[in-house]
């Protein structure tokens, strides 16, 4: 089963807040494995803005360098991820960003990992695993 991250789950394991140790060992398993966890260019680009918002440019590109030594595969959106995340958007309450990171998980027949409660609105619909 393929691995998404949201761009929540990440800011926990940058962070280290909360949960981070259970993001620390989906990456040792990833690398174990030879398997990537995956994530969208939309919710790298949340982290990513998040960053540069809170602490600056300096940070923000410190904090890409750091992103892109993680196994993790950036999928960048196409017409199939927009038009799965448009139709989580026009029938959930969930931010549009989200959406995208939903849609990569339906997508894959994968699981979510966050702690975003905005998630709640789509837990029928993906696997999600939760944390703290």
């Amino acid at each position: 089963m393929r691995i998404i991250l949201d761009a929540h789950a990440l800011l926990v394991f940058l962070e280290k807040e909360p949960g981070y140790e259970k993001v620390e060992s989906l990456f040792v398993n990833a690398v174990d494995k030879d398997k990537s966890l995956l994530m969208t260019s939309v919710n790298f680009g949340e982290v990513y803005y998040i960053v540069l918002r809170e602490c600056g440019q300096e940070k923000a590109h410190e904090i890409e360098k750091i992103i892109r030594t993680l196994p993790i595969d950036i999928v960048d959106v196409d017409l199939t991820l927009a038009r799965e995340a448009a139709h989580f958007k026009a029938t959930k309450k969930i931010s549009y960003a989200d959406c995208f990171a939903a849609a990569l998980t339906k997508h894959h027949r994968g699981e979510l990992v966050t702690g975003d409660k905005e998630f709640k609105s789509v837990e029928k619909d993906i696997k999600i695993n939760w944390l703290p």
